[in-house]
């Protein structure tokens, strides 16, 4: 889009959800629209407010504004990383794009392998930012902005840190602070309502969780009429994985019109190479976004919502616990790094037979919160990487990734454990797996997905109430909506979202042998490099 003054272009993925306000303020400024979008807005924002105008955004996304009169662009993404984008440079050009794919169509951006991509792709099912497979193209950081001229000059600015917010949201549960739950209904109530916006048909995904029920009663309040969707899978039919039941209750008690779309070893085959295709980055993650984006197409569906960060923002995964325990248990060790390495190369033989290689290195990385964490989230272990590539490669990759010093960024100053955890989760398995595997999935059936716990406002009132009232569970979020959850939702036994991979794949591709989803990923990485 071009400004009305030709001064300003702009290319946009993404939705500023306050932008009814923002426009308001613009049109009270003398600003004068041709359209009802939020492109416009953000175009004159931008020649009202300039870089000031990225603490009035709320919403996901990447953009890029070309100024023609300074000769110069400004590129910018998201907080939270919700929005994909990814940069190259040449001696000559600047790339930007929202997927790897796009960049790889330039001749001149080299294809060379990353080997800190291919390791950090086995250590944890994805590949971290700002990593990619490939040695010339780039994440670029969520929260900055970077101005670069016609010459190539560059200067780049944070704008939000999100770990940063989430030690200034703790250390702010000690000061001034209304802990009701009526301010935490209104933050719930807020988020929902205006990531409800659109003007084409919406729905939300439903599961027997809390975070996903949650979502669906307040889009309830904010809608006479709901569409509500949960993926079902005919190997778990009757079994406690199976949440196809429980969601038709849920359904049925807030009156919504409620779809169940079933998934069989058959239609997994049958889709896929589509699926495969699909997918920007390797990742051991994304068929369930794919196949119930699938179904929301078929439903008619353009927007869904998505109960996606929940088990970050209320602390609702085991590694809350988990890890803070094997740091408080093995952190002594931290001072003799020498035992839990000698206890790694002694015990490894054993273990690695008989169960996780990872319990091998319990006692050299479980002391400290980055090691636990990794051991929490980890896939192989960086000692078993040569198994799938050249030593030397190995050896480059670690070192290049960094994957323990920037995971020490993401908690260092953060003196709540469970807040460690959240950021910890935040920047690296929400960001770089689950947040990036939804936008392809959805993006493959021109479906966007939303997702209103993921959401700076909302963060701010969260995290201050759960450090203040001590809250260790998410329980508390079935007393939130007008219409409290129906009590199978609240007592059900938290099983996580689980894919039938084993029966579906690996044992018919001959890899029964791997552990989890170890045979799922070399499948995955040999699919892209093949």
């Amino acid at each position: 889009m071009i400004s009305s003054d030709k001064r300003y272009i702009i290319v946009f993925n993404g939705e500023i959800y306050n932008f009814h306000a923002l426009r308001n303020l613009l049109l009270s400024e003398g600003y004068r629209f041709n359209s009802n979008s939020d492109t416009e807005v953000l175009l004159n924002l931008f020649s009202f407010k300039k870089e000031a105008m990225f603490d009035l955004l709320e919403g996901m996304y990447a953009f890029a504004i070309w100024d023609c009169k300074d000769e110069r662009i400004l590129i910018a993404r998201d907080p939270f990383g919700i929005k994909p984008l990814y940069f190259s440079e040449t001696s000559h050009s600047f790339y930007f794009a929202s997927q790897v794919k796009a960049l790889l169509v330039a001749k001149d951006i080299p294809a060379e392998r990353n080997p800190a991509g291919y390791v950090g792709f086995y250590c944890l099912g994805h590949v971290p930012e700002p990593h990619t497979l490939y040695k010339q193209i780039k994440a670029f950081p969520p929260g900055e902005y970077m101005y670069i001229d016609r010459y190539g000059h560059k200067r780049n600015f944070i704008f939000c840190s999100i770990k940063d917010e989430i030690q200034k949201s703790g250390e702010n549960a000690r000061l001034n602070f209304n802990g009701n739950k009526e301010v935490l209904y209104e933050a719930l109530s807020n988020t929902t309502r205006k990531h409800l916006i659109s003007d084409v048909p919406l729905g939300v995904f439903l599961s027997a969780g809390l975070d996903s029920s949650t979502i669906t009663a307040f889009s309830r309040e904010h809608s006479a009429d709901l569409i509500t969707l949960t993926l079902g899978f005919s190997e778990y039919a009757g079994t406690e994985n199976d949440e196809s039941a429980i969601a038709i209750k849920t359904a049925d008690y807030y009156q919504t019109r409620h779809h169940t779309i079933f998934i069989s070893s058959n239609a997994f085959h049958e889709n896929l190479d589509q699926f495969i295709s699909a997918m920007d980055q390797p990742s051991i993650d994304g068929v369930n976004s794919f196949f119930i984006c699938q179904a929301a197409a078929k439903a008619g569906l353009k927007v869904v919502l998505s109960g996606l960060g929940g088990d970050e923002l209320f602390w609702g995964y085991p590694s809350f616990s988990q890890v803070p325990n094997m740091v408080q248990v093995f952190g002594w060790l931290q001072h003799f790094p020498k035992i839990g390495e000698w206890f790694r190369k002694m015990s490894l033989p054993f273990l690695g037979k008989v169960t996780s290689p990872k319990y091998a290195g319990l006692l050299e990385l479980g002391g400290c919160w980055e090691g636990a964490y990794f051991l929490r989230r980890g896939l192989f272990m960086p000692w078993e990487l040569d198994r799938f590539m050249e030593p030397k490669q190995v050896l480059e990759g670690w070192e290049n990734l960094s994957l323990f010093q920037t995971m020490a960024l993401h908690h260092r100053g953060i003196n709540c454990a469970q807040l460690k955890v959240s950021s910890l989760e935040m920047n690296n398995y929400m960001r770089n797996q689950l947040l990036r595997d939804s936008d392809w999935a959805s993006m493959a059936h021109s479906i966007e997905l939303r997702v209103p716990f993921i959401d700076l406002p909302l963060l701010k009132t969260v995290i201050p109430f759960l450090v203040r009232n001590k809250i260790r569970n998410k329980k508390f979020l079935s007393e939130m909506p007008p219409k409290p959850l129906p009590g199978n939702v609240v007592n059900r036994r938290k099983t996580g979202f689980t894919v039938p991979f084993r029966d579906w794949f690996l044992m018919r591709e001959g890899s029964a042998n791997y552990r989890g989803l170890r045979g799922w990923a070399d499948y995955i990485i040999k699919r892209f490099d093949g």
